[in-house]
């Protein structure tokens, strides 16, 4: 068999599924307490199909869209979804005016980026990690971009 990668867009809420019944309940329903319940989500596709996942392999697998208050869409990518999805960063200079920061990302993808001034004594590290940060965040709203048009519309 061959290896496939997707992505979809999808509704979900977070739910409890009956490790009896397997009836799903989502998790506002205040009469549920988690014993004897397996927690995840409940899903609804854009055909109308319904589905459950546990939470792990659902947070694993889906992201969720906080939409930016500055547009009418509720499908866009806003200033926090670029932010969370920065796991770490890490600044250094090069030689005696170069910033160079490298950020890891929530799924694991680094990128880097740099900045330099023209006189070392103008030189401030912080000021180049601001430079290089906006860099890199202009390109994960490029990548989310992507990643949200692709689970929107498909790959066809």
């Amino acid at each position: 068999m061959g290896k496939y990668i997707g992505t979809k867009l999808i509704e979900a809420a977070p739910a409890y599924r009956c490790i009896d019944t397997g009836k799903i309940f989502l998790k506002s329903n205040k009469s549920i307490n988690s014993y004897g319940f397996d927690e995840g989500y409940k899903i609804k596709y854009p055909d109308g199909y319904e589905s459950w996942s546990l939470k792990d392999v659902f947070e694993k697998a889906y992201m969720k869209v906080i939409p930016n208050s500055n547009l009418k869409s509720d499908i866009s990518i806003s200033q926090d979804m670029v932010n969370n999805f920065i796991k770490e960063t890490h600044v250094d200079t090069v030689g005696d005016k170069t910033t160079v920061v490298r950020a890891l990302l929530k799924n694991g993808f680094e990128i880097v980026e740099a900045s330099a001034c023209v006189d070392k004594n103008n030189y401030d590290e912080n000021i180049g990690a601001e430079i290089c940060i906006n860099k890199i965040k202009d390109k994960i709203w490029f990548l989310l971009g992507f990643l949200l048009q692709t689970a929107k519309n498909g790959v066809k």
